[in-house]
């Protein structure tokens, strides 16, 4: 670890992977959530066509697009290691006044974290519905992003609306 503390850091505060070799292995598993916003009149259709515009079912489109990117998260993020992850699932949730909550849950036995993989399937799952929502309305918005809980390694989270089950 670096002078200042960071962990992506060397000891001449030059960007550097951390080096994992001697950290155990453990079960690993994290939950992340984005939020979509949907205009009234785009939350109003898609609940009228079953979720489906003509680019397609939406939710299952954007569950599948999540899945694969928290696979290739490591291609998208310089210091995060490549994981072969032993589960991810992606959880649509239609809530009232045109919110879409997205979570995704990955779990691993390694030796470092899988939050960025949550992190990144939840926001890849969100902006999919984006892109399959896009000719009803340019006014979505994609908000919340946010780690939810993580366990294994050295710390365990549990962010206070987690908890509760609020998002």
């Amino acid at each position: 670890m670096g002078r200042s503390g960071l962990s992506h850091l060397d000891n001449r505060n030059r960007p550097t992977m951390v080096d994992v070799g001697s950290k155990e292995v453990t079960h690993r598993e994290a939950v992340a959530e984005a939020v979509v916003r949907l205009p009234r009149k785009v939350a109003a259709a898609l609940r009228k066509t079953g979720h489906r515009t003509r680019k397609g079912p939406v939710f299952d489109t954007a569950i599948v697009a999540g899945v694969m990117a928290a696979k290739r998260t490591h291609e998208l993020i310089p210091f995060c290691h490549p994981l072969g992850l032993e589960h991810c699932s992606v959880e649509t949730e239609d809530r009232p006044g045109g919110r879409v909550v997205v979570r995704c849950r990955v779990a691993v036995h390694h030796r470092t974290g899988v939050e960025m993989e949550a992190l990144t399937g939840a926001t890849v799952a969100a902006l999919t519905i984006y892109d399959m929502c896009k000719a009803l309305s340019h006014d979505i918005e994609i908000t919340g992003i946010r780690l939810l809980e993580k366990t294994g390694g050295k710390r365990t989270y549990r962010r206070a609306s987690a908890r509760r089950g609020q998002a």
